[in-house]
């Protein structure tokens, strides 16, 4: 919301990935209220909640993805044309940000379990940001760590940034800006081929 630089920023959620879970909107929303903005969330299922669907991104000063199916997300947003209005947004200062899914998204690709337990590579996100994006890089019950790296070894996936949980990938239009992160020492990393940086994040507790 800082990002935004408004005094009361206009945010909305789009929960696509966990087909707008109306638990989780509504979890989503009363916690986002602490923070303060004017919020909304766009819903597409079963049809879209709002009248002209473009017209009401255009006017958020942040737009925030849920995490969930990356696949799943991107069939859905690409049969509403979600795909093109979200980069207009974009290229006019919209706010764009999201956890796991709602990460991977603005990517070229990234690592997946949407399809099942076996982790896939998944070369056809958004491309607003020309890098792959491992998210959940710890996670202890899956070897995503090691399958991002080796998708990205074997040309599966471009190079490109892994986050711990916890961590966020701060971009200023296609340019790495900043490393943050909720919890103490956790790190991104720059993955390319047979090659990996550390990036320490900056941890930040946010008010409220």
């Amino acid at each position: 919301m800082r990002l935004a630089d408004v005094r009361r920023p206009r945010v909305c959620l789009i929960a696509t990935a966990v087909g707008d879970s109306r638990e989780f909107i509504d979890g989503w929303m009363a916690r986002a209220a602490t923070f303060g903005g004017d919020l909304s969330h766009l819903q597409l299922f079963t049809q879209p909640n709002v009248a002209d669907v473009r017209a009401h991104l255009l006017a958020q000063d942040v737009i925030f993805v849920s995490g969930g199916s990356v696949v799943n997300l991107l069939a859905v947003w690409r049969a509403h044309r979600l795909d093109e209005i979200l980069r207009e947004c974009w290229e006019n200062g919209v706010v764009l940000a999201g956890q796991s899914a709602g990460s991977l998204c603005w990517h070229r690709g990234g690592v997946t379990d949407s399809f099942g337990d076996e982790l896939d590579a998944l070369d056809d996100g958004l491309g607003f940001l020309p890098f792959s994006n491992g998210v959940h890089d710890d996670l202890g019950d899956q070897p995503r760590r090691s399958s991002f790296r080796r998708f990205v070894r074997e040309g599966q996936l471009p190079a490109g940034y892994a986050t711990e949980d916890g961590v966020a990938l701060h971009y200023v239009g296609t340019r790495l800006h900043d490393v943050v992160s909720v919890l103490p020492d956790r790190n991104a990393w720059h993955v390319e081929a047979g090659e990996e940086t550390a990036l320490p994040a900056r941890c930040w507790v946010p008010a409220g």
